[in-house]
């Protein structure tokens, strides 16, 4: 398996550990541990730690910034697994520095489209791409290392 679809698997578990944490909060311990047998390299599973956290900890947050884009619909309205997945998406735009923003937003889509409505990977799509544009214009998107920062960026840069 390469490391894409490896990366992709570990997101797909840490989206199943958040659906059981948003229907019982209280009793996620047990699919934490089933679902992390799966997952054999230790970084991966140090990487779906460090999101399932980061997520957890930053829900109000990401919420936030999916109602600034859905002006139209009450958060109760979106499906569950959308919603997750935006959360997904958007902690990885803000907290992790590494992960390319097309990757996060991508794997979001192929996630989408496999788990939840046939619209949803439009609708994330949509979602993220904005929120992917604000953050670069007001100077919060964090991303280091190559390939990370987007041509329009290098573009700007180049000129100075």
């Amino acid at each position: 398996m390469s490391q894409v679809y490896k990366r992709r698997f570990v997101r797909e578990k840490v989206l199943q550990i958040l659906y059981a944490y948003e229907v019982n909060s209280d009793g996620h311990q047990a699919t934490i541990d089933s679902l992390f047998e799966e997952i054999k390299e230790e970084g991966y599973k140090e990487f779906a730690t460090d999101l399932i956290i980061k997520v957890i900890k930053h829900t109000t947050e990401l919420d936030n910034k999916i109602k600034e884009r859905v002006a139209n619909w009450e958060m109760n309205r979106i499906a569950l697994i959308d919603k997750i997945l935006l959360r997904i998406g958007i902690c990885e735009l803000i907290y992790f520095p590494d992960i390319p923003p097309k990757v996060s937003i991508n794997e979001s889509i192929e996630i989408a489209k496999e788990y939840s409505t046939a619209r949803s990977g439009k609708f994330i799509n949509g979602i993220l791409d904005a929120i992917l544009t604000e953050l670069k214009e007001a100077g919060k998107l964090n991303k280091t290392g190559r390939g990370l920062v987007d041509e329009s960026i290098t573009k700007s840069l180049v000129k100075k």
